[in-house]
């Protein structure tokens, strides 16, 4: 089952020998539409300070109870590398925390978690013998990796090849590698039934001036894609291909009665 990722706000951090805090905000990467890191309000038990936890610290989410299991200590965030989450996340800062807690790099190897494909693998085996101090081989400015707040995103206006409508209403994703698998867009100013599920691989482009996400698909695209259904979420098999078929056999996929098999 894909989760809201709006629906994290709130959850309480649970370390190894008490609570951090809870979830404030979620970051993520708009190269590859996964979570980052967990902002985490720790309540003022360390000064009011704001913390990351990257989900390679995660054991476990707790949908049901809302708690986010780590294997962390609190002395461990206390000690944590100091970030600005009121400005952007700088690539030297992410280098300093994953050197902190001992975690591989992201940003380096072919993995969406750099050596590993899920955040949950044996992080440590996965850490290559040396990792970089600074952004000189990495392909992204030093200042700018991609990281984008949750909070800013949901509510952007959606652009589409031929025409402006709804704005962005949520994000699903898979637990297991942190991926955003579904853009939720709210269509009810112009398309009875409310909510439908777009593919993060339709993002031509995020225009933060605009305040918009450009699809490469048409407004009539969209109009064929599933309605999203918050008490039956959908399953990650089901949707992997949205634009893949017609949409038919799409809002069948969505109401459980067709086979999403990918297409060859």
């Amino acid at each position: 089952m894909l989760h809201s990722l709006k629906s994290l706000d709130g959850f309480v951090i649970a370390a190894q020998d008490g609570t951090l805090g809870r979830v404030q905000d979620i970051y993520f990467d708009d190269l590859h539409w996964t979570v980052r890191y967990l902002e985490v309000d720790t309540g003022g038990w360390i000064g009011g300070r704001r913390v990351l936890i990257p989900p390679p610290a995660v054991i476990a989410v707790d949908w049901d109870n809302r708690e986010v299991s780590v294997r962390l200590t609190r002395q461990q965030v206390e000690d944590s590398p100091g970030i600005d989450t009121a400005v952007p996340v700088a690539r030297q800062h992410e280098a300093a925390l994953f050197n902190y807690y001992g975690y591989p790099y992201y940003w380096t190897g072919p993995f969406i978690w750099g050596y590993t494909a899920l955040p949950t693998l044996d992080m440590q085996a996965a850490r290559p013998p040396v990792q970089l101090q600074d952004d000189t081989q990495d392909d992204q400015p030093a200042g700018d990796p991609h990281l984008r707040s949750k909070d800013e995103v949901i509510g952007y206006a959606i652009q589409a090849a031929d025409d402006s409508f709804g704005s962005v209403d949520d994000l699903l994703i898979d637990e297991s590698s942190w991926t955003i698998r579904l853009i939720v867009v709210d269509t009810r100013s112009w398309l009875p039934g409310g909510e439908v599920l777009v593919s993060p691989s339709r993002v031509q482009q995020v225009s933060w001036e605009e305040k918009s996400l450009v699809l490469d698909v048409t407004r009539t695209d969209i109009e064929k894609c599933p309605l999203y259904d918050r008490r039956h979420p959908p399953s990650e098999e089901a949707f992997q291909d949205l634009y893949r078929g017609d949409g038919a056999r799409l809002a069948a996929a969505a109401r459980g009665g067709a086979d999403m098999t990918r297409p060859g």
